[in-house]
C-alpha cells in the first residue's frame, strides 16, 4: 500500500468517526449515518489495497 493512500484512507477514517461522534451529540441521525458510511469506504479502500499488496508479493 502507498503511503500517501494509507495516509488518504485514514484521513477519511477519521473525518467519518468525527461525523458519527457529532451526529450522535446533535441527534442528527442523516450525519450519524454519512460518518459510517465514510468509515466503511474507508475500510474498503484498505481492505482492497492489502489484496493488491499480497499479489505483489
Amino acid at each position: 500500500m502507498a503511503a500517501d493512500d494509507k495516509m488518504k484512507n485514514t484521513a477519511e477514517d477519521l473525518e467519518g468517526k468525527a461525523k458519527e461522534a457529532a451526529g450522535k451529540a446533535r441527534g442528527d441521525e442523516q450525519q450519524e449515518n454519512e460518518g459510517k458510511g465514510q468509515q466503511a469506504k474507508a475500510d474498503l479502500k484498505k481492505a482492497a489495497e492489502n489484496v493488491k499488496d499480497a499479489f505483489k508479493k
